[in-house]
């Protein structure tokens, strides 16, 4: 889920080369055949494949790299046409409908599923493995490009959300190293909480409408948001699981926030200014908050921050929910084999470990990338890229945005941590809700 990109702490440098291979097959793409493909070999000579790329998504330097790769391998040229967040699922919904739509498009990753349900995407399923090469994509970016068991996009990069803290505040309270299970986690805080006893002060800043964080803590107990049942989706937040997921987030938000922020979300008043003021020592949130926080607060510098996933009681990081990009072909393409090997090269290994990460300072596509990636990052990133290989997404139906959109999920998460319901009560409605929303 996107609607515009997290911000990226700073590239981590150049890329000295490109050392991708060519596709050793050849044949048409059709994604129809359930046995595996290769991405088929074409030539392009004297075709031009059209790429759409959101805006602020991914550098220039990154897009050009890909592109000369490909017009070496098939001789192809590349119009990329950058596009605007404002009013894109409509743009993209009905060039998609056309019969000359872009080849390639830059999607959010849980925009996905109503693309596919039109019919607007090609099915990947077949291409899956060549596609992979060897990599095994983030959950959080594949599971919602997933649709029925068949794939209908693939993985470009991802942003994820970890725990933000103040590090002086942290040691000034006897606290040196980041915790790394939720009993170190809380003693930690308690250990903050009772060096700043103000009670304005929170040890940690967790809005009760901050519906992502919730979701940690459901997933964290073995909760779904929902299931689907040979098409048919059933709320699940009443399951037993869900239901000690919903009392460990309040539990928590109610020991470590504010009171007057379990009605609150992470905006008003926003978290990052709270950050900046002092009056908290951590938050959840993406790597592009510190920048905004030291804006706040110049006085704060990359020693005051430190970042790591947040630990679960599962004895875990809790899965996060990531944003990012993927990658999907127009069904009606006129070039989908040239769309296949252009959307290979842009997600290999090299491009998301030279240019993804190593240029534009995105989390990769992969588990092995963010491995590889782990130990070249700062340590202010490493937390956000370690989050990033617990991932989880929302429910890969076309109509879930339109359930996020009326925000009733964050007043359900809210309900349940302000005490006004219980997290039975609160599950109950709620549940209701997702089955009418989710099966149309």
């Amino acid at each position: 889920m996107r609607n515009s990109r997290y911000t990226a702490v700073g590239a981590l440098g150049l890329a000295a080369a490109l050392a991708l291979t060519a596709c050793s097959s050849s044949g048409s793409a059709g994604g129809t055949d359930d046995g595996p493909q290769a991405v088929p070999t074409s030539s392009g000579d004297g075709k031009t494949l059209t790429v759409w790329v959101m805006t602020g998504d991914y550098t220039d330097a990154t897009i050009t790299a890909i592109n000369d790769e490909f017009t070496e391998q098939t001789g192809a040229e590349v119009d990329v046409q950058i596009q605007q967040w404002d009013g894109i699922t409509t743009k993209i919904s009905t060039a998609l409908a056309t019969s000359t739509p872009p080849d390639v498009l830059d999607l959010g990753n849980t925009q996905v599923a109503s693309y596919a349900a039109n019919g607007a995407l090609l099915d990947l399923t077949s291409y899956a493995d060549d596609l992979r090469q060897g990599q095994t994509w983030l959950a959080g970016l594949e599971d919602p490009a997933t649709v029925d068991d068949r794939l209908y996009a693939v993985p470009g990069f991802a942003g994820a959300r970890a725990v933000i803290y103040n590090k002086t505040m942290w040691a000034e309270a006897g606290v040196t190293e980041a915790p790394t299970t939720y009993d170190e986690l809380t003693a930690d805080l308690d250990a903050v909480a009772a060096a700043n006893p103000e009670q304005d002060f929170s040890p940690f800043y967790l809005p009760g409408e901050y519906w992502y964080a919730g979701m940690q803590f459901v997933w964290d107990a073995g909760g779904e948001i929902a299931t689907d049942d040979d098409g048919t989706w059933a709320g699940g937040f009443e399951s037993d699981e869900a239901q000690q997921g919903l009392a460990d987030f309040a539990e928590f938000q109610n020991e470590y926030s504010t009171p007057a922020s379990q009605t609150l979300d992470t905006d008003e008043p926003n978290q990052d200014q709270i950050f900046a003021d002092g009056k908290t020592s951590a938050i959840l949130h993406t790597n592009g908050a510190i920048a905004l926080i030291k804006e706040a607060n110049p006085a704060l510098t990359d020693d005051d921050f430190g970042t790591f996933p947040l630990p679960g009681k599962s004895g875990e990081t809790q899965p996060v929910m990531l944003g990012g990009s993927d990658w999907g072909i127009a069904a009606k393409s006129q070039n989908a084999d040239l769309a296949l090997q252009w959307t290979k090269i842009a997600t290999s290994p090299d491009v998301q470990q030279e240019w993804v990460v190593g240029n534009d300072g995105w989390i990769p596509n992969s588990e092995d990338a963010i491995e590889v990636a782990t130990d070249t990052v700062s340590d202010i990133e490493r937390g956000f890229f370690q989050a990033a290989l617990n991932s989880k997404a929302t429910p890969s139906s076309a109509d879930w945005a339109a359930l996020e959109g009326d925000r009733s999920i964050n007043s359900f998460f809210s309900s349940v941590v302000s005490g006004s319901k219980t997290p039975e009560e609160a599950a109950k409605g709620f549940d209701s809700t997702i089955d009418d929303a989710l099966n149309g």
